[in-house]
């Protein structure tokens, strides 16, 4: 333990204002390694580093761990120690006239120490209503919760002035770690990613608010001055988001007893069941002794028309599910439905009772919404609503997710050209609670033409994205992001699964997922 947080500090010590989750990555790739200590910094090159952090950022941390002083550990550049510690150091600083052999071993240099390690959060200066809230394990009411944020980060700029993200994620790691039941991201029992980045996103902001007068107006560098990053290859961005929430991406052997040849006498007996009644635990055995062919194929490139004619199964529900279990560890469908079950009715019931009243996009949404639904009830239904109302409050707009045809239409009737290349469902009919049937198109091809769900459809939709390296586009990435951590349990503690952009940030938590999940779990109802 001791060994990771010198490793965190000598990457802080030298870029100070790189975010959290960027410094894990960097601490894990390091690892990966085998840097377990400091000293074994010097040995890294510039291309151990570019898979996580740009040129540039490589470049200045190979540099400084290069000179054989650097490991010494210094505090982060973004905080200057109190003017009462800094006399006091000056008072056990040498004079330049001591000499080195007369000087102790740590008297050449004594760092301030670092204010983070020692800072304390201020439990008993808070108000009784909140530390009721707390010790009593209540979540507090978004008010007091903004009042012990304001508090708490006034406590901190007392200290530095200058707090970083790194300084304010440790912190709510602490905060969480001592009142988990009031302040852990949470729903129903479920604790979303980490747990902290909610809080860490809010104790930010409010330093952010609170440096802003104090801040002079920086001019934003111009695109021209990031080709740095073009050095990183596509090919290394695209792995990091491919490989994303997954367990088992890349097999590195054939399970035993299996042979080439058993794969392939595999392979084709599939396809002689395509076109007629086939038991699911069969094809399910089939699908995982031949997933380690399936992901060679699928991670080599192979287009979604190939992968369609040699595995017609990995577009269908058996299929794709056991494809997604052996990748991702979860279960496609029984998670899904399970935490429908568990959250969906609290989820709809914010949207009716709080978010309508502030979006007008939600409220509108509610209204048509309750129009095309009419009479009918069910599982899918309630599914129906809960996605289209996601989208409607990230204003996420339904034709990058869906496309409407006629109900009667067939495959091939469907003009591919209006269709997204991303997973889309195709809705043979006037809404998805009148329609009987749902296609799947990937890549603007139809792989699946006969999905009788709703529920099914979303399923196969979302599990598109892992089985076949498919990254979330810019437009849908709040709600599948939400969908991932909340129904299908998918929480990886770093990384992303949104497209690259080099013009937008892309964070390891989508803020708007986390502000959606933080007012989901403050918000109180009961069924009437």
């Amino acid at each position: 333990m001791a060994e990771s947080l010198q490793i965190s500090n000598a990457i802080a010590a030298v870029l100070p204002d790189l975010p959290d989750q960027v410094v894990k990555s960097v601490e894990d790739a390091l690892k990966t390694l085998g840097a377990v200590t400091t000293d074994d910094l010097k040995y890294i090159a510039e291309g151990d580093l570019l898979p996580v952090l740009k040129p540039i950022q490589a470049r200045r941390l190979v540099a400084a761990w290069a000179q054989k002083d650097s490991f010494t550990p210094t505090p982060a550049p973004a905080c200057s120690p109190p003017v009462s510690l800094q006399s006091s150091l000056s008072s056990v600083t040498p004079s330049p006239t001591s000499s080195p052999a007369t000087s102790s071993p740590s008297g050449s240099y004594r760092p301030a120490p670092n204010w983070i390690d020692n800072f304390q959060i201020p439990w008993q200066k808070l108000s009784e209503e909140i530390l009721q809230s707390l010790e009593r394990q209540k979540r507090p009411s978004p008010k007091l919760r903004r009042e012990m944020i304001r508090f708490v980060v006034s406590e901190m700029i007392k200290i530095c002035k200058n707090p970083t993200k790194h300084n304010t994620t440790e912190i709510a790691k602490r905060m969480v770690a001592r009142y988990p039941k009031s302040l852990q991201d949470v729903i129903d029992g479920d604790v979303i990613g980490l747990g902290y980045h909610s809080l860490a996103k809010q104790l930010q902001s409010r330093v952010e608010n609170v440096k802003r007068p104090d801040t002079p107006k920086i001019q934003k560098r111009k695109a021209a001055s990031d080709d740095d990053t073009d050095e990183i290859s596509a090919e290394q961005r695209a792995s990091v988001q491919d490989t994303y929430g997954c367990v088992n991406w890349r097999p590195k052997h054939l399970p035993l007893p299996e042979t080439v040849e058993s794969q392939l006498e595999k392979k084709e007996k599939m396809k002689t069941f395509e076109d007629m009644n086939y038991n699911s635990d069969v094809v399910k055995d089939l699908i995982k002794s031949t997933y380690f062919t399936q992901r060679k194929e699928i991670n080599n490139g192979a287009s979604i028309q190939k992968l369609s004619q040699d595995w017609p199964f990995l577009f269908k529900e058996v299929g794709m599910a056991a494809h997604f279990q052996e990748l991702t560890g979860v279960s496609l469908i029984v998670s899904f439905l399970a935490n429908v079950d568990k959250k969906g009715a609290r989820l709809l019931n914010f949207f009716k009772r709080v978010d309508a009243h502030k979006h007008k996009q939600v409220l509108d949404a509610l209204l048509k919404l309750e129009t095309e639904r009419g009479q009918s009830t069910g599982c899918s239904e309630e599914v129906i609503q809960m996605v289209l109302l996601l989208m409607a409050h990230f204003d996420e707009k339904e034709q990058h997710l869906f496309h409407y045809v006629e109900k009667t239409s067939l495959a091939e009737e469907v003009q591919m050209e209006n269709v997204p290349p991303t997973p889309c469902l195709i809705v043979c009919g006037s809404s998805c609670f009148a329609s009987e049937t749902f296609m799947l198109s990937i890549d603007r091809k139809v792989v699946n033409d006969h999905i009788t769900s709703f529920t099914s459809a979303i399923c196969l939709m979302f599990g598109s994205y892992y089985c076949l390296n498919i990254h979330y586009p810019v437009d849908l990435r709040s709600t599948l992001e939400f969908l991932q951590r909340c129904f299908f349990s998918i929480n990886p503690e770093n990384g992303t699964k949104v497209e690259w952009n080099k013009k937008r940030n892309v964070f390891s938590v989508n803020p708007r997922v986390l502000t959606l999940i933080s007012d989901l779990a403050d918000h109180e109802w009961t069924f009437q």
